[in-house]
């Protein structure tokens, strides 16, 4: 699950500066879960455009907006979107850049991409994946450190937490606390000794 935000509405705005003609399209997957681009919150958007002065010419909903198949797709959905000067998307990164792939005029996200989550019974587990394309979190308890821990440490504490919260967002459980708890449980301490080398970006 793609974990994102909504951008100020006022930055929102701002980038659609000196553009009229606006088709909106949201997504019925990730982004309507965290209701951020589901039906309620599309209509809520083109309701606070047009109150700011700009023409809705549409809107659409598609299953998943990084997976949409075609330009003809989109406007098999709402034909509307021909008439559109930009289109802005109310998904995900990956969403938004599949759109833009599509339609011959410019795409504007209303969301930050911020982690890849999870979702287990009714609540949202963000910053699960940091999608660093060299998985380890066998070696972790199962929880990715480098998405969970604000420094990325990668070889235990820094040492800074205070009754198990991170230093740096006190709100937050500190990774490595959570780590060690989930070793001990399966027990697997052992790997806490384990030394892991940094990830070489080397292209060679």
């Amino acid at each position: 699950m793609i974990i994102s935000s909504s951008k100020p509405f006022e930055e929102v705005l701002a980038s659609l500066k000196g553009i009229d003609n606006i088709f909106v399209i949201g997504c019925n997957v990730c982004a309507a879960r965290l209701r951020l681009g589901g039906e309620p919150e599309v209509l809520a958007m083109c309701d606070k455009l047009k109150t700011s002065g700009k023409n809705v010419v549409g809107w659409i909903i598609p299953t998943a907006a990084c997976s949409i198949r075609s330009s003809a797709a989109l406007i098999e959905k709402n034909p509307a979107i021909l008439k559109a000067d930009a289109i802005l998307v109310m998904a995900c990164g990956s969403g938004t850049s599949v759109v833009s792939r599509l339609v011959k005029v410019p795409v504007y996200p209303s969301n930050n991409t911020d982690s890849l989550g999870g979702r287990s019974g009714e609540e949202v587990l963000p910053h699960l994946c940091a999608m660093c394309g060299a998985c380890n979190i066998q070696d972790f308890g199962g929880i990715c450190p480098k998405a969970n821990c604000p420094k990325g440490l990668l070889n235990g504490p820094c040492g800074g937490s205070v009754s198990g919260k991170c230093e740096v967002d006190p709100e937050k459980d500190c990774a490595w606390e959570l780590i060690y708890r989930q070793l001990e449980n399966t027990g697997r301490l052992e790997l806490l000794e384990k030394i892991i080398e940094p990830r070489s970006y080397s292209f060679i």
